[in-house]
């Protein structure tokens, strides 16, 4: 499945026009031919992706993923085990499969992008047309990092600032770290416990991306996402770390671009 002519959009309900707080469209597009979703890392929310639009082309919706427990939703409970978790943005998606859409993850959201694509071809038969893994090993490696999210408080924000994702000035804050604990906490569960069951590879194609200084996520760990489609997969590194996509966001948005060019700007007939 490589360009929209192959898309079977499910029937569904429509998206709301309102406000969806599962789903946030910093602009709306109802003419584009495509949606990308973007899922965020462990502790992250669906502002990191806003600045994306600018550099999206008109054909291609932004649709961020903002789980409960963050910014809008910071009063909600986190969700802290994937089962869950997959199941509910299975359904929460389901408006808005309408037409070709695409998967962006990076870190836990790779994970949960790709589990969400599993559980969307068993509901309905149909995948993405292409899942970008960003910044995390493939579901099958074993992971090389003692858990985590059950550690004291103190503990837990010693290791929160060895992963390098929060500022500084942001675990210094008693007040404000208080707020984003059991997010943080929720998500590293969720990644921590999650545990991989086999299946057939996904029909759509796969690019594993990750930064060249990422001490965290081995070349290898990336290219073994290759055993999850049966179609093309391409793997490249940016230089930064584990969280380049702040540094590079331009090349990486640009990179996404052209792997979804095929779909958006279909070739003319003649």
């Amino acid at each position: 499945m490589t360009t929209s002519t192959l898309y079977q959009p499910i029937q569904t309900r429509q998206p709301s026009s309102g406000r969806d707080p599962w789903i946030v469209r910093p602009e709306m597009r109802p003419a584009a031919r495509l949606r990308l979703f973007c899922f965020s890392y462990a502790g992250g929310a669906a502002s990191i992706y806003r600045p994306w639009t600018r550099e999206l082309p008109p054909e291609v919706e932004l649709c961020a993923i903002q789980l409960p427990g963050r910014e809008s939703r910071l009063l909600e409970q986190p969700l802290s085990e994937m089962s869950t978790l997959v199941e509910r943005l299975a359904d929460v998606l389901e408006p808005y499969l309408d037409r070709p859409f695409a998967f962006f993850g990076h870190s836990m959201g790779a994970l949960v992008s790709f589990d969400v694509a599993r559980e969307l071809r068993r509901r309905h038969g149909i995948s993405p047309i292409h899942l970008f893994v960003s910044g995390h090993a493939a579901p099958q490696v074993e992971r090389r990092r003692a858990p985590v999210h059950q550690l004291p408080d103190a503990a837990f924000v010693d290791a929160i600032r060895e992963l390098n994702g929060t500022p500084e000035q942001v675990l210094q804050n008693a007040e404000l770290m208080e707020l984003v604990l059991p997010a943080l906490r929720a998500d590293l569960a969720v990644c921590e416990t999650y545990r991989y069951a086999a299946e057939a590879p996904l029909d759509c194609a796969i690019s594993a991306y990750g930064g060249l200084a990422d001490a965290e996520v081995r070349y290898d760990d990336l290219r073994a996402w290759q055993t999850h489609t049966s179609g093309q997969f391409r793997l490249r590194l940016f230089d930064g770390d584990h969280f380049y996509l702040r540094d590079q966001r331009s090349a990486l948005v640009e990179t996404i671009c052209q792997s979804l060019r095929p779909a958006i700007r279909p070739a003319v007939r003649v």
